[in-house]
């Protein structure tokens, strides 16, 4: 009886006329489509204050350490996780560390993933990574991971460091689906969009920031 009922089913659908399928309408152009660089720079900025963010602004790398070393000092860090990717190591961050008296781990310095899984929830304060791309019109960072971008520096210790190259920021996010999965078959395995700290609905339908993730994010534009 159900294969009766499923091919009679199928039939109708295949007997169906074919309409054709009408063209999209034209989307209205998007405001941060005809910014300039400083104008995307002030709007990722200020869409990230509006997500709760904090935002700090350094004209090249050795500023960048600067305002890292205040936010270290702000938020009492003495125990961070960070990874190794092409922005972070730029930083030199061991060497920040040991003349700022922080322990600076990164996930090559543990033998298996279950001691780094346990550093990284149990002992770290803070996540710090840099950021494959910033999108002006919504605030957020997109995130490659691979072996130097671990994906859980980011998600598990209660406070997010990112740190941003203002040439990454781009206007929308079509231009970061373009550049990352626009090569059939280059796909990265992973990758993640974050706008401000982790948030939920599912208690009475009130909005509540950090149930499933970081607490707080703190941005350091470089550029």
């Amino acid at each position: 009886m159900e294969s009766s009922a499923r091919d009679e089913i199928l039939a109708k659908l295949k007997a169906a006329p074919k309409a054709a399928i009408p063209p999209r309408p034209a989307l209205p152009p998007y405001p941060t489509l005809s910014m300039g660089r400083e104008q995307l720079i002030k709007e990722f900025s200020e869409r990230l204050t509006e997500e709760t963010v904090m935002v700090h602004r350094a004209k090249d790398f050795p500023e960048a350490l600067e305002k890292l070393t205040a936010v270290a000092v702000e938020e009492g860090l003495k125990k961070v996780m960070a990874t190794t990717d092409d922005v972070v190591s730029r930083l030199d961050l061991p060497s920040w560390g040991k003349k700022n008296g922080i322990q600076v781990m990164t996930p090559r310095d543990f033998p298996d993933r279950y001691s780094y899984r346990d550093a990284v929830f149990d002992q770290a304060q803070a996540g710090i990574t840099g950021a494959d791309f910033g999108v002006a019109e919504s605030a957020t960072i997109g995130i490659i991971h691979n072996k130097d971008q671990a994906r859980l520096v980011s998600l598990a210790p209660i406070l997010h460091i990112a740190v941003v190259p203002v040439d990454r920021i781009v206007p929308v996010y079509e231009r970061i689906i373009e550049k990352v999965f626009g090569k059939k078959g280059e796909y990265p395995s992973q990758f993640v969009f974050i706008t401000g700290p982790s948030m939920t609905g599912d208690i009475q339908g009130a909005l509540f920031k950090g149930m499933h993730g970081p607490r707080k994010v703190i941005v350091i534009l470089i550029g």
